[in-house]
């Protein structure tokens, strides 16, 4: 029986509309490049005591139109930036206009549970079960509040129901759960069987590849912040939907390269949070994925990155020979890319090789070649990845460099400079090098001043848990022990004593 017009209209799909370049946007940022203008905004977020992690490809997205309305943060740090502008100035549209039919039904009414994959019962409920929720995941979020970080209108603005979903997931979640449910609406039953999973997923789309993107963004952003070990178990489930997707395929060539490389980071994400959590096996694991991920879609930039961290875990899992292979592989496949600062990293890891071969001239060589790099500055062609990576960083890895040598006061000096330089939002990382700081100081007979910066990583340990940080204290702790009586140490030891030991 044919169908009346207007049920056919009413069922077929609006098609998208072409995003509008953000013309005022783009004479906002002048003459400064995207990586520029993104520090800029960066900086200002700061000064109102905002987070944002805005990069290039952030800035370019908005001058591409593709977001037509930023989040309530970065509303506020461009509003802070352009003082006496409303958003219309700055070249967006109202936040009302962009919210769309579903995402208001949404908002008045949250929608019944159904049996679609997003919301299937899982295979197992245990009592250990890292991906189960046992309370309504949206439970907790209010549309109207100012803070929310993450609104869905920054992102898309053709699938309102998904992005809605997608924010309120976000905001629900304090792990990488989230992550997962940004990808759960097309189809994958995070709980279901592995033979299952394929079958639950139509081919993606670019809303797919961008949730994708997102979820990598997340994860990256609530490691910087709280660290590794409350993140890794639940992190499998949007791994295993990014490479569902991948099995499904996609209609057009450049969403399947996007979702290569989406998985791929994915999958480099998965395999630090093992790596920093002490589960070296399974970083390896992902590791290799990724690179497997991008041998299969000849992405050089994704190959770079995956050897990159293999070359670091080899480093940790002390293996430095191939630590430098990895790392040489690395800048083979990064000198076609243009980016001086990806290879100073690379040169960096290198390094950490060579160090641990106990090999000075080897080290000391290739740390001069990563200041050198470093020294040329940011460009466009700097991946999205290195957002971390900066004189904190730079200064932190030469640190351990210097530390694995044996050259405590040289590796005491660059941790302290670590310290001071490092932006005091990154919590993970100001704990990471405090600790550095503290184990060098500590072996090279400092035990009062090794003591008070223990302590401060103490401190930092209610808001970051990663393993490695822990296993550095521990190490400190040993060596000042014998130090129990000099000031401020036995304090140290005891708060460091009473520490929860993990499980």
């Amino acid at each position: 029986m044919a169908s009346s017009p207007t049920t056919s209209s009413s069922q077929s799909p609006r098609p998208p509309r072409p995003p509008r370049p953000n013309l005022a946007f783009r004479r906002l940022r002048g003459q400064r490049s995207p990586g520029e203008f993104a520090a800029a905004v960066r900086r200002a977020a700061r000064e109102i005591d905002e987070r944002v992690s805005c990069d290039a490809r952030y800035i370019g997205r908005v001058e591409a139109g593709e977001i037509r309305c930023p989040n309530y943060a970065y509303e506020r740090v461009f509003l802070h930036m352009f003082p006496g502008r409303t958003l219309t100035d700055l070249g967006f549209v109202p936040r009302s206009a962009v919210r769309g039919r579903g995402a208001r039904t949404a908002e008045v009414a949250p929608a019944p549970r159904t049996t679609s994959p997003l919301s299937a019962p899982h295979e197992t409920d245990g009592a250990y079960e890292p991906y189960v929720t046992t309370h309504d995941p949206y439970a907790s979020y209010d549309p109207h509040d100012p803070h929310d970080p993450y609104d869905p209108h920054e992102i898309d603005d053709q699938n309102h129901e998904e992005s809605d979903v997608q924010r309120r997931a976000f905001m629900s979640g304090g792990t990488a759960t989230v992550a997962a449910a940004s990808l759960g609406p097309w189809g994958l039953a995070f709980g279901g069987t592995a033979e299952a999973a394929p079958r639950s997923v139509r081919r993606a789309g670019e809303a797919e590849a961008g949730a994708l993107e997102e979820a990598v963004r997340k994860i990256r952003l609530l490691d910087d912040r709280h660290g590794a070990d409350g993140l890794y178990r639940r992190a499998a489930a949007p791994l295993r939907a990014a490479y569902a997707l991948l099995d499904a395929g996609a209609a057009r060539q450049a969403t399947t390269e996007r979702l290569h490389t989406g998985a791929g980071e994915l999958a480099i994400s998965v395999g630090w949070l093992a790596h920093d959590s002490g589960r070296f096996d399974d970083a390896r694991s992902h590791y290799a994925e990724a690179l497997a991920t991008a041998r299969v879609a000849r992405d050089q930039a994704l190959e770079a990155h995956a050897f990159c961290n293999t070359s670091f875990l080899a480093r940790d899992a002390g293996r430095p020979r191939e630590a430098v292979r990895a790392a040489q592989a690395a800048q083979y496949a990064a000198r076609p890319l243009g980016s001086a600062r990806l290879l100073s990293l690379l040169a960096l890891r290198e390094a950490g090789g060579w160090a641990g071969l106990a090999d000075r001239t080897g080290c000391e060589q290739a740390l001069t070649r990563a200041q050198a790099l470093y020294g040329r500055g940011p460009c466009d062609a700097d991946p999205e990845w290195m957002s971390f990576y900066g004189d904190a960083e730079l200064a932190g890895l030469e640190a351990q460099c210097w530390s694995t040598l044996g050259d405590w006061q040289r590796a005491a000096h660059q941790a302290r400079r670590a310290t001071r330089l490092q932006d005091p939002h990154f919590t993970r990382n100001l704990a990471l090098y405090t600790a550095e700081l503290a184990d060098d100081l500590a072996r090279a007979g400092h035990p009062d001043e090794a003591a008070a910066a223990g302590l401060r990583v103490l401190d930092l340990l209610d808001e970051v848990q990663s393993s490695r940080v822990q296993t550095m204290l521990a190490g400190t702790a040993r060596v000042l022990l014998p130090h129990r009586r000099a000031s401020g140490v036995s304090d140290f030891l005891e708060r460091h004593r009473a520490l929860p030991r993990p499980a």
